[in-house]
């Protein structure tokens, strides 16, 4: 089914919003100041191709630590990546779903491109991974918050 979930997805407008973020990843690499962001870029960009079956969860949540991009500077870098990106590819997203939700097939998309646009908003610090594995990474978040909290009382 991800499969031709993933197929339609494509041919039916998810590589328009694909290569939008391939070329914004080449706009920050010609840049130099914005490698960073073009990794990011290129990373979400390959999700927006082909984006069921995926998931895009923290770093911190997968490693179970702090990195650059999940901590105060990451924070920054998503809001200097807001300010010159993300609210333009979260509009093209966000217009792309619009179209899908006109008919009754497309609401899928819809909901996938809607998915996009929020990670469009605030990318850096995240990456991509199985839905299996977001699943089992935040169900162990959770285990550990619960051991935490069991600690304190």
């Amino acid at each position: 089914m991800r499969a031709i979930g993933n197929f339609l997805w494509f041919i039916l407008g998810g590589v328009f919003m694909g290569l939008c973020w391939w070329l914004v990843g080449v706009l920050a690499f010609m840049t130099i100041v914005g490698i960073p962001w073009a990794r990011a870029c290129f990373v979400i960009g390959q999700f927006a191709f082909l984006p069921f079956g995926k998931e895009a969860i923290s770093r911190k949540t997968l490693f179970n630590k702090e990195d650059i991009g999940t901590g105060p500077f990451g924070f920054v870098g998503n809001v200097i990546w807001f300010l010159f990106a993300g609210i333009w590819l979260a509009l093209g997203h966000v217009a792309s779903a619009i179209a899908c939700f006109v008919t009754i097939i497309g609401i899928p998309f819809a909901i996938q491109h809607l998915k996009l646009a929020a990670i469009s908003l605030a990318p850096i610090g995240l990456t991509i991974v199985d839905k299996e594995v977001a699943s089992v990474m935040r169900q162990k978040e959770a285990e550990r918050f619960i051991h935490k909290m069991r600690e304190n009382h």
